[in-house]
């Protein structure tokens, strides 16, 4: 496939987080902050899907007319290491190619609110990531928002899962408004023009 253009067929949006309001503001939720925006872009609500343990929404995405993308957002309800069985279930269902599946993530090993938009690759310890791997492949998008490393000797798992800090939080609307146009950007004009404008 040319990554340099879309993909024709519906496009698969998954924010990876989990479920329940305890983990709502955690760092590790970030992809369910991002999906939720795009979420109100469209203008809808998510409903649950089936059998396939998530919550989806049906829309259009890009420009409007015969150019805009029929999107699928979802949200796995499974918990982080287990999003791969939901993801599969809807990819099948809605007919979505592997390549037209989007992963949106947080990211240790990149700055808190850098972005950084890669088609396949590794899952880089991710849980989330190597379930959807795991179900379907590694060939799918990816863009992940950075959060950077843990401070000090704090764990990796502990950091994760805690909320963004309060200096954070100042410049958190910023960053998935950013995320959420990133998002828009590689569904309507290609992964190249994406990255050329969101990686940095």
């Amino acid at each position: 496939m040319d990554v340099s253009t879309p993909a024709e067929g519906p496009w698969l949006i998954v924010g990876l987080g989990n479920p329940g309001p305890e983990y709502a503001m955690n760092r590790h939720n970030v992809g369910f902050t991002v999906v939720d925006l795009l979420a109100e872009r469209i203008g809808g609500k998510f409903k649950r899907a089936g059998k396939a343990q998530a919550q989806v929404l049906e829309g259009r995405m890009g420009p409007v007319g015969p150019a805009s993308r029929r999107v699928i957002l979802a949200k796995p309800m499974s918990f982080m290491n287990l999003s791969g069985g939901p993801v599969n279930a809807l990819r099948d269902f809605y007919k979505v190619p592997v390549a037209n599946v989007v992963a949106v993530h947080d990211e240790l090993d990149i700055d808190y609110g850098t972005l950084r938009l890669k088609l396949g690759g590794g899952d880089n310890g991710h849980n989330g990531l190597k379930s959807m791997t795991k179900a379907m492949g590694a060939e799918y998008h990816r863009v992940r928002f950075g959060i950077g490393r843990p401070p000090g000797r704090m764990q990796v798992a502990d950091f994760v899962l805690k909320d963004f800090s309060s200096a954070e939080r100042k410049e958190l609307d910023y960053f998935v408004d950013r995320a959420a146009d990133a998002v828009e950007s590689l569904v309507s004009e290609g992964l190249e023009r994406a990255q050329s404008a969101y990686n940095s």
